[in-house]
C-alpha cells in the first residue's frame, strides 16, 4: 500500500480524480439550490413550452415561422438562420482571404498596398461597427418604386436585395441530390483508374445535362424554372429577397473576419520553401500556375490550425446580428426568454446549439488536418 501511494502516477491521478469529483458536487449542488429557488418562486421548469405558440412571427426565416409556430420550431428556424449566416460567412471569407494574401505576397507594389489597406482599415474596426456602418447605408437605398436595377432581374431598394430563384420543388431536390451523388460517384471512379482521371469535367458535365434534361421533362409545361423578381405595388414579388439585416451582417462579417483570415493565409504562404517556387519557374510555370499547384497546396498545412480557430471565432460572430434585428439563434433565444420565462432551459439550448455548431467545425478541420499533416517516422 505504501508502495502505491508513493507512485507518481498514482498521485497524479488521484488529484485529478478528486478534483472532477469536487468539480462534480459543485455542478450538483448548484443546479439544485437553482431548482429549489425556482420552485419557491412558483415558476414552471422543464422543456413543456417547447410545443407552446409564441405569437411573434419572423421578419426572415429560411422554414415558414409565423405567430401560430410553436417555440421549438421557432429556435430551429433560428438556428438555421445562423448557420446559414455563418457557414455563408466563412465561405465568403475564406475566398476573399485567399485574394488578400495572394496579393500580400506579390511582387507588384500596387498590390501589396492595397491588400495591407484593407486588412490594417478592416481588421482595426470593430465588427459591430461595420455591421451598424453597412446596414444605415442599406436601410437608407431608395424605396422599391425607385429600386436600383440591373437588367430588369435583380433590384436593390431599402426593403433588401431581390435576386431570381430556381422554383424546385421536393421532387426537383430529390432530382438534384441524386444526380450531385451520382456524378460525384462517378467521379471518383474515374480519378481512381489509371489513365482516367482526366475525365472528371466529362462526367460532372454528363450528370449535369442528365439533371437538365430530367427536370425540364419533369415539370408542368407552364412551371417556370426561374422565378423573376417584380414590382406590384409598393413591394417586389417572386424571387429570393435577401433582407437589409442579412445582408449588412454578412457583408461586415466578411470584410471584417477576410482581413484575419487573409493574414493568417500570408503567414502560411510566406512559410513555403522558395526553392520550390523558383523550381517551379525553372520548370516554365506561369504565376497562377505556381500559386495553384505549388504554393497554395504546401501553405494549406502550415495555415489550417489557426484557420480552424477563426472559423470558430466567425461563427461565434454572428449573434452581433441581435444589434441590427436579424433573428438569428442567440435573438431567437432572447426573445424567447422574455416571452417564456424559460431562463434556464433556453440558456442551456442556446449554449448546446453553439457547441454542436463550434464541435462540428472543428472535428471536420481537425481531421482535414489530421489527414494531411506530414507523418513522422518510426
Amino acid at each position: 500500500m505504501q508502495q502505491l501511494f508513493a507512485s507518481h502516477k498514482f498521485r497524479r491521478f488521484a488529484i485529478q480524480a478528486g478534483f472532477v469529483i469536487v468539480a462534480i458536487l459543485i455542478l450538483v449542488s448548484l443546479v439544485l439550490t437553482g431548482q429549489r429557488n425556482i420552485a419557491d418562486q412558483g415558476i414552471a421548469t422543464g422543456f413543456g413550452f417547447l410545443e407552446r405558440t409564441t405569437g411573434w412571427p419572423m421578419n426572415f426565416s429560411v422554414i415558414e415561422v409565423t405567430g401560430r409556430s410553436t417555440y421549438a420550431r421557432v429556435l430551429w428556424a433560428g438556428l438555421l438562420n445562423t448557420m446559414l449566416v455563418g457557414f455563408m460567412t466563412l465561405i465568403f471569407a475564406t475566398v476573399l482571404g485567399l485574394l488578400l494574401a495572394l496579393m500580400r505576397v506579390s511582387t507588384n507594389t500596387v498590390m501589396k498596398l492595397v491588400g495591407a489597406t484593407y486588412v490594417e482599415i478592416f481588421r482595426n474596426v470593430p465588427v459591430i461597427l461595420q455591421v451598424f456602418f453597412w446596414y444605415a447605408i442599406l436601410t437608407h437605398l431608395p424605396s422599391p418604386r425607385a429600386a436600383y436595377a440591373m437588367n430588369d432581374v435583380i433590384f436593390l431598394s431599402n426593403r433588401g436585395l431581390m435576386l431570381p430563384a430556381p422554383m424546385l420543388s421536393a421532387s426537383d431536390l430529390w432530382l438534384l441530390a441524386a444526380a450531385l451523388a451520382a456524378g460525384t460517384f462517378n467521379l471518383w471512379r474515374a480519378r481512381a483508374k489509371p489513365g482516367t482521371g482526366r475525365r472528371w469535367a466529362l462526367v460532372l458535365v454528363s450528370y449535369a445535362v442528365l439533371f437538365a434534361l430530367l427536370l425540364v421533362t419533369g415539370r408542368a409545361p407552364d412551371a417556370p424554372l426561374v422565378s423573376v423578381p417584380e414590382l406590384k405595388g409598393l413591394r417586389y414579388v417572386g424571387g429570393i429577397t435577401l433582407k437589409p439585416e442579412f445582408t449588412a451582417l454578412l457583408v461586415g462579417l466578411v470584410l471584417f473576419g477576410a482581413s484575419y483570415i487573409g493574414e493568417i493565409m500570408r503567414g502560411g504562404l510566406l512559410s513555403v520553401d522558395r526553392g520550390k517556387l523558383e523550381a517551379g519557374r525553372a520548370l516554365g510555370l506561369s504565376t497562377f500556375q505556381i500559386n495553384r499547384f505549388i504554393r497554395v497546396p504546401l501553405a494549406f498545412r502550415a495555415m489550417l490550425p489557426a484557420l480552424s480557430n477563426q472559423y470558430i471565432w466567425l461563427m461565434k460572430a454572428t449573434t452581433v446580428g441581435i444589434a441590427i434585428g436579424y433573428p438569428d439563434y442567440f435573438a431567437v433565444v432572447s426573445t424567447s426568454i422574455n416571452q417564456s420565462g424559460q431562463t434556464m432551459e433556453l440558456l442551456a439550448l442556446l449554449m448546446g446549439g453553439f457547441i454542436v455548431i463550434n464541435y462540428s467545425i472543428g472535428f471536420v478541420l481537425n481531421t482535414v488536418n489530421e489527414r494531411i499533416k506530414l507523418k513522422g517516422r518510426s
